[in-house]
């Protein structure tokens, strides 16, 4: 979403919203979305993997992009046509057109007052920008210590940090030698740094890669992105750690596909003390 944002930045600040088309069935995904026509976008920022555009009028356009929605400034040939969820119009210094498309329809294109996330729980209960360099391995320690999950869903839920995804988490978490399902308050200071440092590192060398492709995410100029090239478990089940020569294993952790290197990654045992969730 950082690699989508800086190519959104300077192509749609300043632009006046002439119009919007809303192909997809209305719904809370796509809610409110006429609010927009006339305002000017004043910014394109991010919080975890929500763009949020300011609006001139005190209106906030939220995008998510799901697991595979799309945006594009042109329109989508083939069967990607079909996909185009919504149709955005824009004006200065010359028209131009957003297009956003989304096969499995999980993202979201919608309206709300600025800072009013009730209809968005996740996005009002992130927690810190992984990139923040005021957010230190102390803080991100308390905050795994505030949940006896397992770290990669702990993770997952965007609670401790934000942002962070499933791919980049199982490279994270191989980076930093913690099993998937270790409870996240079992994590020692060390490791909770060496994890908040592993995170910053995948995700820095994605932003330098613009992402990962394997079928539907494009850069808005449509590229691929090309840090798959890079990973060093993710999509790798079954075959061996490139750092110990174990076979990976691949399993199901929080309902997402998840593999890890068993002799690299061991299971941490729970800790009561700090608290659970």
């Amino acid at each position: 979403m950082e690699t989508v944002r800086r190519e959104l930045e300077p192509w749609l600040s300043g632009r006046r919203i002439a119009g919007i088309e809303r192909l997809a069935p209305p719904g809370r995904k796509y809610a409110d979305l006429e609010r927009a026509v006339g305002q000017r976008i004043e910014r394109v920022t991010r919080r975890g993997k929500f763009l949020i555009l300011p609006l001139s009028v005190g209106d906030e356009l939220i995008i998510h992009l799901g697991m595979t929605g799309v945006i594009s400034d042109r329109p989508p040939s083939g069967t990607g046509a079909k996909h185009v969820r919504v149709v955005m119009h824009l004006e200065r210094p010359e028209p131009a057109t957003l297009y956003f498309q989304d096969i499995r329809r999980f993202g979201r294109f919608l309206v709300v007052p600025a800072g009013d996330y009730q209809s968005l729980p996740t996005l009002a209960a992130l927690g810190p920008e992984p990139l923040d360099e005021a957010f230190g391995p102390e803080e991100f320690h308390a905050a795994l210590g505030r949940s006896a999950m397992g770290v990669k869903p702990y993770l997952m839920s965007q609670r401790p940090v934000a942002g962070v995804g499933n791919i980049y988490a199982d490279e994270a978490l191989w980076s930093a030698r913690i099993h998937p399902l270790t409870p996240a308050n079992a994590l020692s200071k060390a490791k909770a740094r060496a994890l908040l440092e592993a995170i910053r590192e995948v995700l820095l060398g994605s932003i330098e890669a613009q992402g990962t492709t394997f079928d539907d995410y494009r850069t808005v100029g449509g590229e691929a992105g090309s840090f798959a090239s890079r990973l060093k478990v993710y999509g790798r089940g079954g075959d061996v750690c490139l750092r110990c020569g174990s076979q990976l294993r691949r399993s199901v952790v929080g309902g997402r596909g998840t593999v890890h290197c068993p002799r690299c990654q061991r299971r941490g045992r729970p800790k009561q003390a700090r608290g659970a969730v």
